[in-house]
């Protein structure tokens, strides 16, 4: 079977290199291995979603699905310290590296776990999740991806979403809008959407 960054345990032979990266402000310092997604630096989709990311007006932990190394979720637990970020990804070397990256930037509102998409994920009040899914391992996957943070999301929660329009945006915001009561694509930039769906209170429609 063909190794992929969303492999459980990569057999590819590790490479490892790091490097600095600049986000929301912070300089961050990245150890990156082969294996795993985007491994000599933070790839476009990643960093725009990051860039764009508005923090919810409710209060809540935050949830990064495929977090990779670590790119996303570490970035916006640095520049809100109050809230906890939860990171899962099913790559066991990724993970390793997204922990040794939290250490090395001084990051410590994280709790980092392995989890099949969100199979392992036990929290179901979130005030957001955010996500640059695994686009090479099919759109069966990332839609439940879409579909469990539907349900893993308290009312007024948001789900941020960054995918390629020519890997499937617009199947993607369909997708979404048979969940989610709101969806809205807030930046669209050399080909990349970020996608902004929020569950809205039932009692708010009334």
């Amino acid at each position: 079977m063909s190794d992929h960054y969303y492999s459980e345990k990569p057999n590819v032979e590790s490479d490892e290199r790091d490097w600095t990266f600049s986000l929301r402000g912070n300089t961050f310092r990245f150890y990156s291995d082969r294996g795993v997604f985007s491994k000599k630096e933070v790839d476009f989709g990643s960093g725009l979603l990051v860039e764009s990311f508005v923090f919810p007006s409710i209060e809540g932990n935050i949830l990064d699905v495929g977090c990779g190394y670590g790119p996303i979720g570490l970035t916006l637990a640095k520049v809100d310290h109050s809230r906890q970020m939860h990171m899962v990804d099913v790559n066991e070397r990724a993970l390793l590296l997204a922990g040794r990256n939290a250490e090395r930037n001084s990051i410590s509102n994280i709790t980092i776990y392995k989890s099949d998409c969100l199979e392992s994920v036990t929290k179901t009040d979130f005030s957001a999740i955010v996500t640059n899914p695994p686009i090479r391992a099919g759109k069966k996957v990332v839609h439940a991806i879409f579909e469990q943070s539907f349900h893993h999301l308290k009312k007024d929660g948001e789900l941020w979403v960054v995918i390629q329009k020519k890997q499937g945006a617009p199947s993607a915001i369909e997708k979404l809008q048979s969940l989610f009561q709101e969806v809205e694509v807030v930046v669209k930039k050399k080909g990349y959407y970020i996608i902004r769906s929020k569950k809205i209170d039932p009692t708010c429609l009334l």
